[in-house]
Parts: C-alpha cells; sequence; structure tokens
C-alpha cells in the first residue's frame, strides 16, 4: 500500500518538509510504499473556478504542476498532509492544491475512502494548529475520505522547530502509525 506525504511548505527543508519525511521513513519502516508532493519545489496556480473540470471527461486547462499531484493523489491509499500556520490557517499555496483537486470530485470523487491524516506546524503552542488541521480535515470530508487523527486528538501538533517538539512530535509519530494501523485493517 503506498501513503502520499503533503507538505504544504511554500519554504524547502523547513519543519514541514523534514516532518513529512520523518514521518514517511515511520510509514516504510512498516513496509509501506511512499511518495511526496513538496509544495516548496511544486509550481502549482491557483484554480480560477472556470468549470471545465466539471464537464465529463474535463480537464484543468491550467498546465503547471499539479498533473504530477493529480497521479499521486490517485495513486496513494492513504494521504498524510502538513502544513506550517500562516495567518491562522493552511499556506496559501496548499489551498491552491486544495482547490485544484476539486476536479477529482467533479470526475467521480476518485479520492473517495482513501484514509487521510493531518498535522500543523505553529510558531507557539497554540498557533493555530488544530484551526489548520480542521481545514485540512474538511479538504478530505469533502472528497470522501476517511479521517484519522493521532488516536487520541486532530493528528500532529508541532511548535517550531517541530524536530526539538517532543510533545508535538509524538503526536505526529501517533497519527502516522495511526494511518498505517487503518490502512492495514482496510487491507
Amino acid at each position: 500500500m503506498k501513503i502520499l506525504g503533503i507538505s504544504g511548505s511554500p519554504k524547502a527543508g523547513g519543519n514541514n518538509d523534514k516532518l513529512i519525511e520523518r514521518v514517511l521513513s515511520i510509514a516504510e519502516d512498516r513496509v509501506f510504499e511512499t511518495e511526496t508532493v513538496f509544495i516548496s519545489s511544486s509550481s502549482i496556480a491557483p484554480c480560477t473556478a472556470c468549470g471545465v473540470c466539471a464537464k465529463e471527461g474535463g480537464k484543468c486547462p491550467i498546465e503547471d504542476g499539479m498533473e504530477t499531484v493529480y497521479n499521486k493523489l490517485l495513486s496513494a491509499d492513504g494521504i498524510i498532509v502538513s502544513s506550517p500556520v500562516y495567518f491562522g490557517t493552511m499556506t496559501a499555496q496548499l489551498k491552491a492544491l486544495f482547490d485544484r483537486s476539486v476536479l477529482l470530485r467533479r470526475q467521480g470523487f476518485q479520492l473517495s475512502n482513501k484514509v487521510g491524516a493531518a498535522m500543523a506546524v505553529g510558531g507557539s503552542r497554540n498557533g493555530g494548529q488544530e484551526k489548520t488541521i480542521q481545514s485540512i480535515h474538511e479538504w478530505m470530508h469533502i472528497h470522501g475520505m476517511i479521517v484519522i487523527g493521532d488516536g487520541g486528538h486532530f493528528g500532529g501538533i508541532l511548535q517550531k522547530p517541530a524536530q526539538d517538539d517532543e510533545e508535538g512530535m509524538k503526536t505526529a509519530v501517533d497519527t502516522v502509525n495511526k494511518l498505517c494501523d487503518v490502512l492495514e485493517m482496510m487491507k
């Protein structure tokens, strides 16, 4: 089974990129195949609500890195998304990816029943991480995904620098392990 990790940070090599790499290494240790999308190295324009994707067989007319992302989303059994907290919620770059994924919904709910989990890194312990995770969960629910948390709460809630946040890192580890557990139960 395959897990896709999406880092919603526009900063290459930052907290969220490292966090995605860390949790995916745990999934690999559990014998899952993994793939990544790093917003920092992706070019994804915002949706223009042109409606082309709503037509039968419609494709998005915007030509950019989203075509690769569509393929990765479709081939994944589980999706784990991490975002820094920007002004109380996810980054604009991650939101652009989410908005453009409407094509997969309009063309037959193609993400339905995939398992999804979320993580967020804020500047302080209570820096908007739960609201950011809630926004990511809303995207997953709209696609009909099966949304899981860390086993007791919403998902991975970390304070930067994430690698030094022992309490937060435990929630991230618990989140990816719960994602793996659910995928194994669904096999």
